[in-house]
Parts: structure tokens; sequence; C-alpha cells
């Protein structure tokens, strides 16, 4: 039974302040401005709450994403209506399609200015906050009285929780702020954050449908495809115990990359866009029997283009708790709505007719394994990461940073040729120990999203790999690193150019590559003006020293590695795949 806090009047921004410290934040990432004004005193005097000012509101909001996706919980986000909206909507954008839960509050012009030409007013009567954001939130809200403060709080966070999780906005005119509100504030249930469904019927299903019967031979090739919805359900040491009990291999999402440890003897790795040999290859065979998909949409990049080969023979069965993405791409013969920890506990429970039928498979599952490795490395081109090559080979960058970074260290990776790499030949050991913006993959994204990783799990060792053309767009947020003194390593892959749109551009002639191309510019100078450390890398034999002093820096340091633009990505799987998919339509 839970216990109602008392209440108590308090100012609006103490009111919100005092719920977020509820849900257990501990930072609040901002731009100030005058629209905020009010929330100044209110973050200074609240012990628990560190504010956080970032460069860009772009940044704040991609600190907030980075908090969320690193903490389990989610991310707070404070700037003003107007231009600070618009610049913080590529932010929500790419929350929005990795489900990652950012709750943004904005503050409005007076109620009694609205509509009347006032100096940044976003209102509903004047550009329209709400609107604008209204594609890219589960929920958005001016709260025009006080009196409904609470209540609209607590439904945007109850929505940015839900079974799709996704940012949500909140604007909150000044006059409110400073309004006096009554009504306590109740924190969201347990089960928010961490949800608890299942369809047993379903379960049963799929249970039945890899057991024995009188009517036919049970799948013995079975395959486990982990995504997401395995690190957002906390199914990790479930999906692991699993696996090993009936030695079923594991491949993921790169999206889920480390929800399986990329080294156990089970790990297919990654599958779909910069996957490994031994997952692209098995998955699509044509000798998968049953495929359990584990909190994967099943979108693009995760099927290798929708790939009709990535259907198994026998049994394909989806999980997921939104119900609205199964099926979507593929006819499924069991569909399972609800979380991933749920689904493997009950199977863990199963009858002993189907625990002995899934023993009876695991020999020919280790021959099939060992068939697997058999037929070459587990990498394409596994040599590049021990290129002793100058330029230095992206692949052995990553390889060095591999390994000086802790076991349990944890990696952000920005978009662009440096994240097929990173892909590709880093190797992640746990959930949340690789991060990135799979989905809509915006440049510059993990530069102050590490920030905010970082802040919200100091105690693990962080690095964030970017290149030169991320540095462009939010490379100041290094500022905010160091102003903050956060202990990091920029690793920029610097190639002069924007890489994968000149490995393309460089086939249509000097022209249009040209126009990819990035003059040299010294980032390790450019973080040392902003107050970090900064080395420059020249050559691979140095990567591993350099790496070692950035790590044990006191505060952030930017490593400029000096690398090749023309080294070909790891992705010719996908490229191929693509070609078929376009010839075939």
């Amino acid at each position: 039974m839970r216990v109602k806090i008392p209440s108590s009047r308090m100012k609006a921004t103490d009111y919100i302040l005092n719920a977020l410290l509820q849900e257990k934040l501990d930072h609040v990432f901002m731009v100030p401005g005058g629209l905020i004004d009010n929330f100044y005193p209110a973050l200074c005097a609240t012990p628990g709450i560190r504010p956080i000012v970032a460069a860009h509101e772009a940044g704040a909001a991609y600190m907030a994403d980075g908090y969320a996706r690193a903490s389990g919980r989610f991310g707070a986000c404070f700037v003003i209506g107007g231009p600070g909206v618009t610049n913080a909507v590529t932010a929500l954008s790419a929350a929005l399609t990795d489900q990652s839960p950012l709750f943004l509050l904005t503050g409005e012009v007076p109620t009694d200015w609205e509509g009347r030409g006032g100096f940044q007013d976003a209102s509903a009567a004047g550009l329209n906050d709400v609107e604008i954001l209204r594609p890219v939130t589960a929920y958005g809200y001016e709260v025009e009285s006080p009196h409904l403060l609470h209540f609209h709080l607590r439904a945007a966070l109850r929505q940015m929780m839900g079974a799709r999780r996704a940012p949500v906005h909140l604007s909150v005119p000044v006059n409110v702020q400073t309004a006096e509100i009554a009504a306590p504030y109740e924190p969201l249930p347990s089960n928010y954050y961490l949800p608890r469904s299942l369809d047993e019927a379903a379960t049963r299903a799929c249970m039945e449908g890899l057991t024995v019967n009188n009517d036919k031979e049970a799948p013995r090739r079975i395959a486990i495809l982990a995504g997401y919805g395995v690190e957002r359900s906390g199914a990790a040491a479930a999906l692991r115990a699993f696996a090993e009990r009936y030695d079923i291999p594991v491949a993921a999402t790169l999206r889920a990359k480390g929800v399986f440890p990329e080294d156990h003897p089970l790990s297919l790795g990654v599958f779909g866009y910069s996957g490994t040999r031994h997952a692209c290859e098995t998955l699509l065979s044509g000798e998968v029997e049953a495929l359990i998909v584990l909190g994967s949409g099943l979108n693009q990049r995760d099927t290798m283009f929708w790939e009709k080969r990535f259907r198994p023979s026998h049994l394909l069965v989806q999980v997921d708790l939104d119900p609205g993405v199964i099926g979507k791409n593929y006819a499924v013969d069991v569909a399972v709505t609800g979380d991933c920890l749920s689904f493997l506990q009950k199977l863990a429970e199963a009858p002993e007719t189907f625990a002995n039928s899934l023993e009876d498979g695991r020999a020919l599952r280790r021959q099939w394994l060992q068939a697997i490795r058999a037929k070459g490395p587990r990498l394409y081109e596994p040599e590049n990461a021990s290129s002793d090559a100058t330029p230095i080979h992206p692949a052995r960058a990553v390889a060095e940073l591999r390994r000086v970074l802790p076991r349990e260290g944890v990696l952000l990776v920005d978009s662009g040729a440096h994240r097929a790499f990173a892909g590709h030949y880093w190797e992640a050991y746990g959930p949340g120990r690789y991060i990135s913006a799979t989905n809509l993959g915006p440049m510059g994204w993990a530069i102050p999203a590490g920030i905010g990783a970082r802040l919200a799990r100091p105690e693990l060792p962080l690095a964030v790999l970017t290149g030169d053309g991320c540095m462009q767009m939010h490379g100041m947020e290094v500022a905010t690193a160091a102003r903050y003194r956060v202990p990091m390593l920029f690793v920029v892959l610097n190639n002069r150019a924007l890489g994968n749109v000149y490995l393309r551009a460089r086939k249509m002639g000097p022209g249009p590559a040209d126009l990819t191309e990035i003059p040299l510019k010294d980032w390790a100078a450019f973080g040392r003006a902003l107050g970090a450390e900064g080395i420059v890398v020249e050559r691979p034999e140095d990567l591993s020293a350099a790496f070692q002093r950035g790590l044990a820096t006191p505060g952030p340091c930017v490593v400029d590695v000096r690398c090749g633009r023309d080294y070909a990505t790891p992705v010719a799987p996908w490229t191929q795949a693509k070609q078929e998919w376009m010839d075939d339509e």
C-alpha cells in the first residue's frame, strides 16, 4: 500500500523539481533564458538536483536523452519556448524513434500576453510550441492554470513511460511558474520503469511450437534475436540463463548490442547493419528452424532490409510490449504481447515436456555452432583491427580503444562511418554498455548524450566515439563537460570528410566528393581551447598510450585520431541486401 505524501503548498517551480527528485532524478539539463528565470532560485536551493547548463538547447536535450538511456529512469530538460523549442526538435525526434523517455519543460509568456504580439510568444495563440512538438512527443500541453499542473505533470510522465516510451512536453507560462500548488505529487509506480505483463496463452503456444508432439518433430536449430526490449525489461541475465541452459545461439540488433556478452561462446554478434559474419550468415542461411525475436520491431536495419531469408523455416516468435509492432513486417507464427523478462521467466518455469524437447536438441545445436565458426572468422576483414597503416585505420582505433576501456566501460557512438566500424569491431559485454541513436541517427548526438550518460552512471568509465563532421555540429558541448569537470574521453576519428557520404560521393567524381570533404581541423587544440585536455594521434602504435592518458585525466579529454577516409566500412552484406531490395522492388 502506497502512502500519500501530505499536501503542502509550494511554488510551481519547487513542486516540479520536488517531483523529479521523487522520481529519483539527480540532474536537470538546461539552457537559461528569460522564460525560465523563475526556476533558477529553486534549482540552486533544491538539494539532490544538479543543474547542468549546456551550450545549446539541442545539446541539453541530447544530454537528457543520454542520461535516460544510461540511468534506466528518464531525462529532464528545461529551455525557453520558441527558439529553445525549435532548437530541441531534432533531439526529441531521436529520442522518439529510439523510445528514449525525455521530459521537456519549456517556459512560456504570461497568459495575459498570449496572442498580443509579446516577445517570444510561443503559446497556442502565438508560435504554438505544443503543435510544433506534437509529431515528436507522446504528450504535450500548455498548463494555463496552476490548478491543473499536478494533473498534467503526472499525465505526461505516465505517457512518457508507457508501452512505447517517448518524449513528452509541458509548456508552463511564467505566471503559473510563480503560483502556489497545493496538490501532493505521487511518484509513478515502479512498474512504469520495469513494466511487467505477458500474454500467457501466446507463451504456451510458443512452448508448444518448440515441443515434440504426435504430429511433428520439434525444431532443433533454434536461435534468438535480442532487441532493445531485453534491456528495457532488465532481462539480460534471464536471456543468458535460458540460452546457456539449452545451448541456443543469440544474435542482437545494433540497438541492443551488449545485452548478450559478445565474447560469450553462444554469441553470434550483431545482425543487420554493420553486423558480424556469424550473425548475418546464420540468420540468413535457411538453416534456422525456429527464431525467437525478443523486443525488436524488426525494422529495416534489424532485418537487413526486411530480407526474406530472415524468416525461419518452421516457427517465428515475436515478443514485444507494443502489440503494434508485432507482425508489422513479417507474418509471425506466435505473437506474444509482453515484456521479455516475464516471457523468459515463464519459459524457465515451463513443463517438463518443453524442457526435455529443448534438452534433446542441445547436442545438435552445439554441432551447428561449431559448423558456423568453421565457415570463417566472426568478423569480416578482422585483420583491419590490427592494421599498421597510416593514416590510421578506423578499425584499429576501435580495437585499441576496446583494449584500453575497462570491460564495464560505456561507449557512446555517433552517426557516421565510425558507427559502422564500432558496430562491427567493438565488443560490448553488458546491457547499456554500448549506446547509440540507431534509428534517426543525428550527427553530433553522442557528444552531449555522453555527458548525460556519464553523469547518470559516474561509477563507470565512459568514452564517446565521434567524427569531425559530428564535432562541427555539437563539439561545443565539450565546453560543458569541461565546465563541470566530467571525466570522459572524446575520441574523434578525424578523416577530413563526412565519411559515409564521402564513400558514396567519391564514386560520382571529384566534384561530388569535394562536397563531402572537410578541411583538416585540430580537434585536440579545439578541446584545449574549451577547457579539456587534447591529444593528437597520427600513428597506430600511439593509440593505446593516448587513450590511457585520456582516461586518466580528471576531466574531459579530446583525442584527435587522424584516420584515412578511403577505408571501406564493414557493411558489405548490408549493401548487398539493399541492392537486392531495390532490384526486387
